[in-house]
């Protein structure tokens, strides 16, 4: 075996299928046909003089002597990438780049909008896709560079993978215009009394799930009063506008749905509130187009506290969430 013959492309396809299981997959990803990418693998074959994959019912699956290799070449393709890319300057207005985000619907409702329309104008020239990713998988897909960001409702505890807090914010109620708890109800805000005198709507979006609001309800002995559990947010406004139920959202989401549809927003008792936090992987820490773009999704979105700048976050709040 002579390192020196070894082409070091072939690196590339052989982190790839490890990645993805699937020689058609990675083929994809290094945007080579399935003959192109076959070769490839029959060659690393020869050269390492093992099967490298193994062909089973559930797909590819790694030799002991693969498992050994790919997690370093991985590693090292990483860093050469950002030793390689670091030391370009990063131009907005030229570059073609490719920015890999994962955020559940709710965050496409919330950030995408906004985020798109700035990028068309200061990067017309870049590409933005987003990749839902489970949030017990999002640590993996980042060190894998298979998402170079993330948006949600997410806890890091990885190591290797950073994060901002943007914004904090608590659930709100929704419901019809005509909705009260009581007659003569004054104020929009809700006992723990009130709120289970409703039949509740509620979202557990899986890209980025977290249980507050169940946490809440059953911390009130609200659980059975739960009528429609939804995977997505996009249906609640219409549900609550054409019913007598009442939705629990977040307050950015209530606060941009609601010019649209006009229901009537309502403060919860012991609202569960929540982190929004922007992640990455720290081998990406110097890429200088994913620091462009880091900074520009804290420019569009981060509300600071009232000790940073002054303003009260509300303020700051209602000035970033302004409706689509």
């Amino acid at each position: 075996m002579n390192f020196r013959q070894l082409d070091l492309n072939l690196l590339r396809v052989l982190v790839s299928i490890h990645q993805t299981r699937s020689v058609t997959a990675a083929g994809k990803l290094l945007s080579l046909s399935q003959p192109a990418t076959s070769n490839a693998l029959a060659r690393l074959r020869y050269f390492f003089d093992d099967e490298l994959f193994l062909r089973t019912p559930q797909g590819l699956v790694p030799t002991r002597i693969c498992e050994q290799i790919a997690p370093t070449v991985a590693a090292e393709l990483r860093a050469l990438e950002t030793a390689v890319t670091g030391r370009e300057a990063f131009d907005p207005q030229h570059s073609h780049v490719e920015w890999r985000v994962s955020m559940s619907d709710l965050g496409e409702m919330t950030f995408l909008p906004t985020l798109a329309a700035a990028l068309h104008t200061e990067a017309p020239h870049s590409r933005l896709t987003n990749i839902s990713v489970p949030a017990n998988d999002v640590a993996a897909a980042l060190e894998a560079r298979e998402i170079d960001f993330c948006l949600g409702i997410l806890h890091p505890k990885q190591r290797g993978i950073q994060a901002d807090v943007l914004f904090h914010e608590p659930y709100v109620a929704i419901t019809s215009p005509d909705w009260t708890p009581t007659p003569g109800h004054k104020g929009r805000t809700l006992s723990p009394t009130e709120l289970a005198s409703a039949s509740l709507l509620v979202a557990s979006p899986t890209a980025t799930f977290h249980d507050s609001v169940s946490e809440m309800l059953t911390r009130l002995k609200l659980d059975d009063r739960i009528a429609v559990r939804a995977r997505h947010f996009g249906a609640l406004p219409e549900m609550v506008m054409n019913s007598r139920m009442l939705a629990i959202v977040p307050t950015t989401y209530a606060r941009n749905a609601q010019p649209r549809y006009g229901f009537k927003v309502w403060t919860l008792p012991y609202a569960p509130a929540y982190d929004v936090r922007l992640l990455w992987h720290a081998s990406t820490a110097r890429d200088p187009s994913l620091q462009w773009v880091r900074a520009l999704v804290h420019r569009l979105f981060r509300v600071p506290t009232a000790g940073e700048d002054g303003a009260a976050p509300a303020k700051r709040a209602r000035r970033r969430a302004a409706p689509q």
